[in-house]
């Protein structure tokens, strides 16, 4: 999920100290007409928007934003019983059940829930979470260097372990950043509870580089995003996403007609995004109204070249450069929300040992 600036993007899930986004003083609970989102830091919205909710609500928004969202779930986990906020945005299909058993929120069914894709209401039936978005988590490469070295671009998993791949990738700490958890979970989806680890281990051997989070892999280390260029980035494949190609084409200086990076659209996992109304929220009929309004068609059809995320809301309209430079993965590696709860913190100290010792 990608911000205005492109400086937190990816689908909403950058590796960033913690900030705030207006003002942080005050207090919601002496202010009932101000609604708290506490979201990780690619939050982002066309200003005339949210002033048609604030308008149409009476609710002024105060937006603190608390870094990646691992990180965001994790201080919301651990100041859920005087929470900062009133919604949470920002926890997806892969962190969910940390959020849901740790008893973070408090069931609400949105106002238009109806419209949402049954596909992406993981919390049926208890409503504890709304769904947002959805976007790919994907290996992305850099067009112009695969075109020099006349080698053809990886497309699936298995093509990164082939030697003509070797020290070319850059990947994302599994344990702390959500696309970093997002790729070993598509892994493990294709290759089974058995077979990742050996995966792994081809990576491994083949010169994969691991990071801290998305923006120093695509903003430092790889070769085809406008910022890696500057700073001397080398590795022309990174896991970001599907999304990438048009951020990169939208935020150029000189528009190119072509996006200048690309998909592997074979090493595609599924992401969605949820909003939650906190536990002990102090604003709950704000928190509530904010969450419907997440769900309109107005603020759907604004994400997109927002947060470079897809609309859950069926009939909400995408621009057409948005799916120009970079359509939705048409099979994307999937897994249910109970196996990912099941396997997720084992997997992740399996892969530490196994990637980074």
């Amino acid at each position: 999920m990608h911000t205005k600036t492109f400086a937190a993007a990816a689908v909403g899930l950058a590796l960033v100290t913690l900030s705030a986004c207006g003002s942080s003083g005050g207090d919601s609970a002496k202010d009932s007409k101000t609604v708290t989102l506490v979201s990780h830091d690619s939050w982002a919205v066309s200003k005339n928007v949210l002033k048609d909710f604030e308008k149409q609500s009476g609710y002024k928004v105060r937006v603190l934003n608390s870094g990646d969202a691992g990180q965001a779930v994790n201080k919301a986990i651990l100041t859920k019983d005087n929470p900062q906020g009133d919604v949470f945005f920002g926890v997806d299909n892969t962190l969910l059940s940390r959020a849901l058993d740790n008893g973070l929120f408090q069931p609400y069914a949105a106002k238009g829930l109806d419209t949402a894709d049954a596909a992406y209401q993981l919390d049926q039936g208890k409503h504890r979470v709304t769904p947002v978005d959805y976007g790919d988590i994907c290996v992305n490469y850099d067009k112009a260097y695969f075109s020099e070295h006349k080698l053809t671009p990886p497309q699936t998993f298995a093509d990164l372990a082939k030697p003509e791949y070797k020290n070319l990738l850059v990947t994302e700490n599994a344990a702390t950043s959500s696309p970093g958890l997002g790729f070993l979970l598509g892994s493990a989806a294709q290759y089974g509870d058995d077979g990742w680890q050996g995966y792994w281990k081809k990576l491994k051997d083949n010169g994969v580089k691991v990071v801290d989070g998305w923006e120093q892999a695509y903003r430092q280390e790889f070769s085809g995003s406008s910022e890696g260029k500057k700073a001397g980035g080398d590795r022309p494949l990174v896991v970001s996403y599907a999304s990438s190609p048009p951020a990169e084409v939208i935020y150029a200086k000189k528009r190119p007609s072509t996006a200048p990076t690309g998909v592997a659209t074979g090493t595609c996992f599924r992401q969605i995004e949820f909003a939650g109304l906190l536990s002990n929220a102090k604003n709950t009929k704000g928190g509530k109204a904010f969450i419907d309004f997440l769900l309109s068609k107005e603020f759907q059809q604004d994400m997109p070249l927002n947060m470079f995320v897809y609309p859950v809301v069926q009939g909400a309209a995408v621009p057409a450069d948005f799916t120009k430079y970079g359509p939705a993965a048409k099979s994307p590696e999937t897994m249910a929300p109970g196996k990912i709860a099941a396997n997720r913190d084992q997997w992740v100290k399996s892969w530490t040992s196994l990637v980074l010792k």
